[in-house]
């Protein structure tokens, strides 16, 4: 099977994996994030994918202009890679890593980055396979998102989590704070459903959305494009509904 790649010309005819579904609902899903492409095209997003109905894909950018709090010069970032249902086992992971390798070397890049976590979360691909790929483990951001690095030149300096994800907190110091952009198609239309979730509770509630780069690396969390806080204090970078939300939420 081959993998294709989805850019400005072909965007508006193909589907981008994440919502696959021809019902309005996930139409408007699906649009809301290749709108969120469309306008990062020219700030060198690549989005490759399985030539396939189905959720396998490789999204990623250069560090300079990536929607995630990490510092660095000339490294490829990975937003996402992901590989799903019949898919898995196939080979199809490293079939879209080697993708992202070949596109740093061809662009003499010094590496490649990745966020992940110290223990297998929702969202995060599993670090044993960057790993098992010959990426190291260079920095770490509480409460749980390490930061991985493939290095293409031995002699580059290393990316770094900005410093504001050192912390747990961030400056909302009551009730909820959603920090979310676009990149991810089902974002917007949880956040409303988590945000009424709180107000229905009597907590205060404030939704940030991240509108460039600059904002998803200023004030974005450790994931970068999505994060929830109470209190001030980090919570969980994982999209929920209203119903699974409940054991995790204090609400």
């Amino acid at each position: 099977m081959r993998l294709i790649g989805i850019d400005k010309d072909n965007i508006d005819n193909e589907h981008i994996c994440c919502a696959i579904g021809n019902d309005l609902k996930n139409k408007t899903r699906a649009e809301s994030k290749k709108q969120w492409m469309r306008d990062r095209f020219d700030e060198g997003l690549i989005f490759k994918r399985l030539d396939e109905r189905g959720k396998v894909f490789i999204e990623y950018m250069p560090i300079e202009k990536v929607w995630k709090p990490i510092r660095g010069k000339n490294f490829m970032v990975i937003h996402c890679l992901w590989v799903s249902g019949q898919f898995k086992g196939k080979g199809f992971s490293t079939q879209l890593l080697n993708e992202c390798m070949s596109d740093a070397k061809q662009k003499k890049m010094d590496g490649i980055a990745v966020v992940t976590s110290n223990q297998v979360k929702p969202y995060l691909t599993d670090k044993k396979f960057y790993l098992k790929h010959g990426f190291e483990l260079v920095d770490t951001a509480p409460p749980y998102f390490e930061l991985l690095v493939l290095k293409l030149n031995q002699k580059a300096k290393l990316p770094s989590f900005s410093e504001h994800t050192k912390s747990k907190l961030n400056s909302h110091k009551k009730g909820f704070a959603f920090i979310y952009s676009n990149q991810c198609p089902f974002m917007e239309e949880y956040i409303v459903s988590l945000a009424n979730l709180a107000k229905k509770n009597k907590i205060p509630v404030e939704i940030k959305k991240l509108k460039s780069y600059k904002d998803a690396q200023s004030i974005g969390s450790p994931f970068g494009t999505f994060g929830v806080y109470y209190d001030g204090v980090f919570l969980t970078h994982e999209l929920m509904t209203e119903k699974n939300s409940k054991p995790s939420l204090p609400v």
